[in-house]
């Protein structure tokens, strides 16, 4: 099917130092949606200038028709822009193709491309840096041919940076992973044994996950304690509080993790860079490290902007639920955020509507507040059960300072002081109360029932 929606230019007026770009998307059938789109340009510092659409089959050589690539010369030439954006997974030969219609200079960039620049700009830590560069050179390994074959056909070296192609690229590129593969496993190892430190000194781990905009970063900031809690050995750059809950997408990329009290448990929050939609199994996997923190939580709450369309909302909740279920076994607690902005009885038809994909969910307003109590409820419900025990300990130091430690790491339901003795009724973790059992056995005279 050919046709599709004519390009149209928007009134900004941006000075010709920034970057401009147009965005451009093809579907199968349907209108095109350049929301996105849109945004992510936006995230990575471009000025969107103008838009074009088509609905037809993908052409192999164009991935446009030839006339609609007319059109978007054209757009380009009107808006002066300095890049083109398309929403679809763009071949090295019709990037190649398409480029070569277009003004000189202009950028020609696919969806992952983007996606990667945007990653690119938000790594402030060595993990997130190495995952961006893995997830490139995964992304440059299986092109790195066809560019050759496209430089060589125009006696072209080097096209698209590449630079002359023979054997040693292709060994060097697949060595590059296979480095930053290691040291990621050497990072995992060590976040791994810091969970389980965590996890020793009392605290459950939540993660957040979900889309994009979703709000998990002003969730986190309504639900956590002032305390935060560095997930490197300096300070970690995502902990600056200016650098959350902005209108826009990717404002981080590594993981940010604070401290929450519930009514009974301290557990700590992690958040991490949202889903996105239409990523590639490459991709996901370059950035398997980031979702460990998901992949490896006692409690997953996962956010969806409950503003969205039901089609939308159930789109973005199989999707997630296809990457949680893969390798997570903690239980999932969905979040339908934003409820603020439903009208009266919306949020009952949306939850009637996706009861099939999320049966129980917690509705809340993380701008507002407003169901945020009910979650704290909840998540205290679906964490793993504690053990409750009683000990009988004497009056000594040691003993104050046992009951001093089982206060920081459990809840103490009653407390009691008779005969030289300390009664104490408390609720922790298996393994606190394991270890609370065994610091007792050392204070003689001592009874644990």
């Amino acid at each position: 099917m050919t046709g599709g929606v004519e390009g149209r230019t928007t009134d900004t007026e941006p000075s010709a130092a920034e970057r401009r770009a147009v965005v451009a998307k093809r579907v199968e059938s349907g209108s095109a949606d350049l929301t996105e789109i849109t945004q992510l340009a936006a995230a990575a510092g471009y000025d969107v200038v103008g838009e074009l659409t088509q609905t037809r089959t993908e052409d192999a050589a164009f991935m446009f028709g030839k006339g609609k690539v007319a059109e978007l010369r054209d757009l380009v030439r009107r808006t002066d822009a300095t890049a083109v954006v398309i929403d679809n997974d763009v071949g090295p030969y019709q990037t190649f193709n398409i480029g070569g219609e277009l003004p000189e200079g202009v950028e020609v960039i696919d969806r992952f491309t983007l996606i990667l620049e945007i990653f690119g700009q938000r790594a402030n830590t060595r993990k997130a840096q190495l995952q961006v560069e893995l997830a490139e050179l995964r992304y440059e390994l299986p092109r790195a041919e066809a560019k050759a074959s496209l430089a060589k056909r125009d006696e072209r070296p080097g096209f698209m940076g590449l630079g002359e192609y023979d054997e040693s690229v292709e060994r060097d590129i697949k060595r590059q992973i296979s480095e930053i593969r290691d040291e990621l496993e050497s990072i995992a190892e060590k976040e791994e044994s810091r969970r389980e430190q965590r996890r020793d000194s009392g605290f459950d781990l939540v993660a957040l996950a979900g889309y994009t905009n979703a709000g998990k970063s002003t969730l986190m900031r309504r639900l956590a304690a002032e305390i935060d809690v560095d997930e490197n050995a300096e300070r970690h750059p995502d902990l600056d509080t200016t650098a959350e809950s902005q209108d826009m997408l990717f404002t981080t990329l590594g993981t940010t993790t604070r401290r929450a009290e519930m009514e009974k448990r301290d557990v700590l929050l992690t958040d991490t860079v949202g889903f996105i939609a239409d990523l590639p199994h490459w991709l996901v996997e370059s950035f398997e490290s980031t979702l460990d923190s998901v992949y490896r939580a006692d409690l997953v709450l996962l956010v969806v902007d409950a503003s969205e369309s039901v089609e939308e909302m159930r789109e973005k909740l199989v999707t997630s639920h296809d990457t949680l279920y893969e390798r997570n076994e903690a239980p999932i607690v969905t979040v339908f955020n934003k409820v603020d902005r439903l009208a009266p009885g919306e949020l009952a038809d949306k939850r009637a509507a996706l009861s099939g994909v999320a049966p129980d969910p917690v509705a809340v307003s993380a701008k507002t507040g407003a169901g945020v109590a009910e979650l704290r409820d909840r998540v205290e419900s679906e964490l793993p059960d504690w053990e409750r025990e009683r000990l009988v300990l004497p009056l000594s130091d040691d003993a104050m300072s046992l009951v001093s430690w089982i206060h920081d790491h459990g809840h103490v339901e009653e407390e009691a002081y008779a005969d030289d003795q300390v009664t104490l009724d408390f609720e922790a973790k298996p393994s606190i109360v394991a270890r609370a059992r065994s610091k007792a056995a050392g204070l003689a005279p001592a009874e644990s029932t």
